[in-house]
């Protein structure tokens, strides 16, 4: 019969095997999900995709305690983020062209992944923001 040791702090020597626990952890966990989101898509029969949804879920519950974003739409954060970087449609040419930016930003058409990580890359934020 196996015995155990009671002295063991576990608190201090057992660790999940997947967590983020820092800022350097959460960057390269937002890195590596931008991978696998360029590679799986929204194809949930692709071999990676749980990989991608148990990632997601980790950045997300990180992003909660850490980085709490506001309760806004993706259009209301993407308007925040052009004020404050002083964009106006036409700069953003990743995203397409002026009218089909100020149609995403009047709601007339919905963000696709490809601008969402686009947006991500060009303000250096998670792409969840747009959601």
């Amino acid at each position: 019969m196996a015995s155990f040791n009671n002295d063991i702090d576990t608190q201090d020597t057992v660790h999940p095997p997947i967590s983020i626990r820092n800022e350097t952890e959460y960057d390269n966990a937002v890195q590596t999900l931008n991978t696998l989101i360029d590679e799986v898509g929204t194809n949930e029969d692709h071999p990676l995709y749980e990989l991608l949804d148990i990632l997601g879920t980790l950045i997300h519950a990180y992003e909660e305690k850490h980085h709490p974003i506001p309760d806004c739409s993706g259009i209301e954060m993407l308007k925040y983020l052009m004020e404050e970087h002083q964009c106006t449609p036409s700069d953003l040419p990743e995203v397409g062209s002026h009218d089909t930016v100020l149609k995403i930003l009047k709601e007339e058409r919905e963000l696709t992944i490809t601008q969402i990580r686009a947006l991500a890359n060009r303000f250096q934020v998670t792409p969840s923001v747009f959601i």
